[in-house]
């Protein structure tokens, strides 16, 4: 027996709440095309748009959850009766779906909801001619009563009572004609976790125990710890709908042994990156790239990190419905390896500097002096360059007076020139709008840098040569050839292309994009990747390659008599792909900060890569002193002095799915001793 104290009673009202915003996500991605629904937008009041993650997030859930019905489909096809149980249903189209694609055939569909949510949905659907054709034996039901079945027919029954009252959902569910015995499919889309686990891991016991030929499918949240993880948390809990699971079942392989021990026989468990880069077909992938202007990356995988499609199954027969991955996954799991030192130490600076942003560029402008330009904060794209110093009493944003051109977009590159100020390249101001101008950029510290104000100049470049795509997420990097100077502008993307691998070489002196050769083979195109001077030439890492794969690769581009030549590095043990991060060249090691992988558990911290001999240590970063989660991807960083020992990490964050915008509240420095 459940008694519900008051606040008891408002968690439910809350949890329900969750079901209004998720139809409302689900009809804006059916508008934009992301699958075909013609009935969910008769469950909400509007067709409201939501954001291009949002949609593939919604987008992704219902493939998977589609994926497994074909599935158990297809491995009970020579079945006389087979039935869909739904847990948490809410305003859920799936009967509807399979009744306009043909798809019922000997399937009955059971959906189970909160009695307020299942009549809500009744009273819906009797005053929709639409929806009430797809019910022609349709069987008049009293919904004013407390609970019970509030709509009855051959293939569409809905139940309204609380699924943590076992025997109460027994006894109603065999009211409304579901036999325990014939092949049944669970479905349970975010709807167990907000329960306390004792009930939710009872819901999965029962199930187990009164349906011997059956399968449950289920899609919930994972990772609670990592940053991402704990901002999710804290959204659901301002929504006073705490998921409960992610406590005592933060992983994967935790859920599976969860489902084995509440009497499952098989359990196959994936995050939905998995899901999505080896169970979805590549050109379905593609069509849905292409729907709409997109540029969180970061986003969307750590969206897809934590989050997860389970199959358990029951009896030989549904065993077949299982999730299945190709024997050779296209992502395979790695495992780090953690050197056994000391994690590196991480703390935020002192002083009055807060900078909010993502996609900025940063460039050092002296000792303690940095310049960023860029980026987009809360109130969006940031159209101001900031300047940070570091004085006596910690770091302060210094006063700035900037005249010349303007320079709006996020994603650039502002790349030092040794005794000439810095050089601005590139970025985009939105998905559809990439920026190709080239900025110098100079500045007057005055005679107190620590005390006056900075004059920064910004002034369009006239460049002859033939010139790269406008473009961002590339890099720029300082070079020197036959007594000049270059900036070598390496990848990134366009609004066309969504990687690009061209080179090039712009001449400081000259002012003059220039032919010079390079040998070998050259790098996969990437975006997000880091490239840093070394040598005479550069090192470059990682990156998001071809069909948005995280890269793990080094290449050395080695000066030669002629020009240049590209090396692949050979690096052992491979280091996990990885993009979005940031590099530095120190005392002949490349030093990897932060990131974004999804081959590996956890965040990145700091890989360090011996140039000369390709050993490369991963080092987890202790973020214990910093009061907020830190992310770190699309953020910007520099050294602070010249032995390389200490980095500064401005900015970072970005739009955590539905959670909410997170961004870093502060600067924050590594101390990078313990490797160096």
């Amino acid at each position: 027996l459940v008694i519900k104290s008051k606040k008891e009673q408002g968690k439910d009202v809350s949890v329900q709440g969750t079901n209004d915003s998720s139809v409302v996500s689900k009809v804006s991605a059916a508008a934009q095309g992301y699958f075909h629904d013609e009935f969910l937008k008769y469950f909400v009041c509007k067709v409201t748009r939501r954001a291009p993650l949002i949609n593939r997030g919604y987008y992704v859930r219902l493939k998977a959850v589609d994926h497994c019905l074909k599935q158990f489909f297809h491995a009970t096809d020579s079945c006389l009766r087979r039935q869909i149980l739904s847990l948490g249903a809410g305003f859920d189209s799936l009967y509807f779906r399979l009744y306009a694609e043909g798809a019922l055939g000997s399937v009955t569909v059971f959906e189970v909801d909160f009695p307020e949510v299942a009549r809500r949905k009744a009273a819906l659907i009797s005053s929709n001619p639409c929806l009430m054709e797809a019910l022609p034996d349709w069987e008049t039901v009293s919904t004013q009563q407390p609970n019970g079945v509030f709509i009855k027919s051959g293939h569409y029954n809905l139940l309204g009572v609380d699924v943590r009252k076992e025997q109460e959902v027994e006894a109603t569910l065999s009211r409304a004609g579901l036999q325990w015995d014939i092949p049944t499919l669970v479905l349970s889309e975010v709807v167990l976790t907000y329960m306390e686990t004792q009930w939710s891991d009872a819901v999965i016991g029962w199930a187990a125990r009164l349906l011997p030929q059956s399968v449950f499918v289920m899609y919930e949240q994972i990772h609670p710890h990592d940053p991402f993880g704990r901002v999710m948390q804290n959204h659901f809990l301002k929504l006073n709908s705490t998921i409960h699971a992610l406590k005592q079942f933060p992983d994967s392989v935790a859920q599976t042994q969860r489902f084995i021990q509440k009497g499952w026989e098989k359990c196959v468990c994936l995050d939905m990156n998995e899901f999505y880069f080896d169970l979805l077909p590549e050109d379905e992938r593609q069509r849905v790239e292409g729907l709409e202007p997109f540029d969180e990356y970061e986003e969307w995988h750590q969206k897809c990190s934590h989050y997860f499609i389970l199959t358990a199954s029951k009896g030989l027969l549904t065993s077949q419905a299982l999730l299945t991955l190709p024997k050779v996954p296209s992502i395979p799991h790695m495992t780090p390896q953690w050197t056994r030192n000391p994690s590196m130490f991480v703390q935020r600076v002192s002083g009055s500097a807060c900078v909010e942003a993502v996609g900025m560029a940063s460039a050092m402008l002296g000792s303690g002096i940095i310049l960023l330009t860029g980026g987009c904060g809360r109130g969006g794209r940031d159209t101001a360059a900031r300047v940070l110093i570091k004085a006596q009493a910690g770091w302060k944003c210094a006063s700035v007076e900037p005249w010349g051109d303007r320079v709006v977009s996020v994603y650039q590159t502002l790349t030092s020139v040794p005794g000439g100020g810095a050089v601005l390249f590139g970025g985009r101001t939105s998905p559809l709008n990439p920026m190709g101008n080239i900025v110098w950029v100079t500045f007057d510290l005055g005679d107190q840098p620590s005390q006056s104000t900075i004059q920064l100049s910004f002034k369009n470049m006239v460049c002859t040569g033939s010139a790269p795509k406008p473009r961002w997420r590339h890099t720029s990097t300082y070079l020197s050839h036959r007594d000049k100077t270059f900036l070598f502008v390496f990848g990134g993307r366009t609004e066309k292309d969504a990687v690009l691998g061209d080179a090039h070489f712009l001449c400081l002196e000259n002012k003059h994009w220039t032919e010079i050769p390079v040998d070998d083979i050259a790098p996969e195109a990437r975006h997000s990747h880091s490239a840093c001077s070394f040598g005479g030439g550069l090192v470059m890492f990682g990156g998001l390659g071809k069909c948005a794969r995280p890269l793990g690769d080094a290449f050395y581009l080695r000066p030669t008599s002629s020009g240049f030549c590209w090396e692949r590095m050979n690096l052992h043990p491979p280091p996990v792909p990885r993009y979005s991060h940031s590099a530095h060249v120190i005392n002949g090691k490349l030093v990897v900060v932060g990131g974004v992988w999804f081959q590996a558990d956890g965040v990145p911290g700091v890989a360090v890569i011996n140039l000369i001999t390709g050993v490369c240590v991963e080092v987890q970063l202790d973020t214990s002193s910093v009061p907020w989660p830190l992310m770190l991807h699309s953020f910007c960083s520099e050294l602070l002095d010249t032995e390389g020992a200490e980095l500064v990490v401005i900015g970072g964050g970005g739009n955590c799915f539905s959670f909410g915008t997170h961004l870093n509240l502060q600067p924050i420095t590594i101390d990078l001793r313990p490797m160096l």
